[in-house]
This record gives C-alpha cells, structure tokens and sequence, in this order.
C-alpha cells in the first residue's frame, strides 16, 4: 500500500509541473500572437493589461465575476479531468486512470427588474463526455468504458443585489437525465431535487457552496438490484483575485451516495487551483490549471486524486432585456 500511494504522489506531482508548464504557455501564447501580427485590429491591439470590455470590465474583472456561480456572464465551461486516479480494496495492482469532460454552458437570463433590483434565472447543465472510465468486475478485474453520462439540469433563480447585497443567494430544481450511452455510465433513472447556492462575493474574495441533491421519480431501464438515486453533490468554492488577472483557489466537489454500502458513501476531495484570465481573439477567456485528492473515498473502489484543465470562454449573452419587462 504504501509503494502504491508513493505511486500515486508521483504521478500528481508529475501532473502538477505539467499544469504549471501549460498555464503559461496558455496564458501567454495569445500576447505573444498579438505581438508578432504587424497589423493588429484596433481592438486587438490593446494590451492584455488594458483590456476593458464595455459592460464587463477588465480582464481581472472578468475573471473575479466568473468565480461567482451566479455571474451574469455567459460562459462555455470545459473542464478536463483528467489523468483521474481511482483506487480501492478491489484492486491490488497500480492504479487504474480515467479521463473525462465536464461540458458545462452558464446561461443567465434576466427575468425582471433592472440593475441592482434585476431578477435573474441561471441555469447551468453539465454534460460529462467520458474518455475512458474503469469499471470493476471483480478482485484486480476491470474493463473500461467512454461515453456521454447522465445530464444533470438546474435553474436557479437568484436574489437581487438590492436585497442580497454582496451575498450569492440562489435557488431552484435539479433534474437529472438518464442521457449516457452506456449503463455502466449512468444511473439508468430520471432524479430531481433542490438545488441552493450560498456565498458571498466580493472585490478580492469570492468563496461559498452550491449543493445538489437528487432522488429518483421514473425508471429508465433501471435493473431490479440497481439502488435507487439518493445522492448528495455539493461543491465548496474559494477564490482570491491576484494582479494582472490572476487567480488561486479551490472548487472541489464533495459527493454522497446514500444507498451506497458503509465505507463507500463519501468522496471528500481538497486541492486547489492557480488561474488566469486572458483574452484569445476577440474573447476573454478563463483557464486554470488544479490538483486534487480525495482525503475521504470509496474503500471498495473509488477516485483517489485528480488533475484539472478547466478552460471557460466567455460569449455575448443572447438575451439582454428582462423577459418580463423592467
């Protein structure tokens, strides 16, 4: 056991040089490219630290108002997990590794009010493309699989900064949807349940928690010795803005799987992330580069430490005017 955590540092420390060689590249290939184009557009030519969007800011700006889940910017979030790491009483070799995507549009759409008495209704699927996930079918036996998991579908609709103040105050359904291509890749049930987002935002500072819980409410091809869903996922978040647009902090996801055997209920992860925001083409764009490991995991089998790119555009919203008027 020992030789194999050993293993497993190795392999996130390796990770972690990786991300750090990779986040500087990112971050400076497009100020580099500008610099190199000897008839920069107008706006193009402005530097990095000088860039100012009309309605949203600076770049530092931009990235400090994405920390905050129900930001009114629209946004194609992509976070690549990737190596993960999974572990467990079941298997005596190395580790087994998977891959996958976290597909995740942040779409915001102003229902009432204007300015600080704006009402908004945010809604953020997560579409998980699985490159290759270890499934275990026996002691030191596994096969691998990839797909499109189940979609998971909240609207939240959020409190306005008259009332809220610097407070994240959201809140509103969850439904999960039993889209993966696979059984051994989803739930095989449609779920739903609350969904809440408590935090507070502020200039340098931005930290709170957005849980989810979902039970089930129809079959989907659901076995009779499949548990039905009762799950917890709730994901704690921590961000502090650094000079010229960057970022550290954590947004690990906590899960709780209430049908699950003792021992195998909880995956606690802690890690964190160093972040940037910079501008490619015409768009800002949010990258950071993280490491996590789960101080709290599966005895069975479960994952053990996971190493993130989650790269984020930010696009013109499509709907600026209250749908119901000012």
């Amino acid at each position: 056991m020992e030789s194999k955590t050993e293993n497993l540092q190795f392999k996130v420390v390796l990770a972690g040089l990786i991300a750090v060689v990779m986040i500087f590249g990112m971050s400076t290939g497009s100020v580099r490219a500008h610099e190199a184009d000897p008839h920069p557009h107008a706006e193009d030519s402005k530097a990095e630290d000088e860039y100012k969007h009309p309605k949203h800011g600076t770049l530092g700006d931009i990235g400090n108002k994405l920390a905050n889940p129900l930001s009114e910017l629209w946004q194609i979030s992509m976070s690549f997990n990737l190596p993960t790491f999974y572990d467990g009483d079941v298997n005596k070799g190395d580790d087994e590794v998977a891959g996958a995507l976290a597909f995740q549009p942040v779409l915001s759409f102003p229902i009432f009010g204007s300015g600080k008495d704006e009402w908004r209704l945010f809604t953020r699927p997560v579409i998980p493309i699985v490159f290759s996930q270890p499934i275990p079918r026996g002691e030191n036996d596994f096969y691998n699989k990839g797909g499109i998991g189940d979609i998971q579908l909240p609207f939240l609709l959020n409190l306005p900064e008259k009332i809220a103040g610097n407070f994240i105050l959201g809140a509103g359904p969850v439904f999960l949807f039993p889209t993966a291509t696979s059984r051994e890749l989803g739930s095989n049930q449609f779920a739903m349940g609350p969904a809440v987002v408590l935090g507070y935002h502020g200039k340098k500072h931005t930290f709170g928690i957005f849980p989810n819980y979902f039970w089930k409410i129809a079959k989907a091809g659901q076995k009779s010795n499949q548990a039905n869903i009762s799950e917890l996922t709730l994901l704690y978040f921590w961000n502090y803005m650094l000079p010229n647009a960057w970022q550290v902090g954590t947004n690990p996801l906590i899960t709780f799987n209430n049908e699950a055997s003792s021992g195998n209920k909880w995956n606690v992860p802690i890690g964190g992330y160093v972040g940037k925001t910079t501008k490619i083409g015409k768009f800002p764009v949010n990258i950071k580069v993280g490491l996590e490991y789960s101080v709290v995991s599966e005895d069975d089998f479960g994952k053990r430490a996971m190493f993130r790119i989650q790269i984020t555009p930010v696009i013109p919203g499509l709907v600026q005017k209250p749908i119901f008027g000012k």
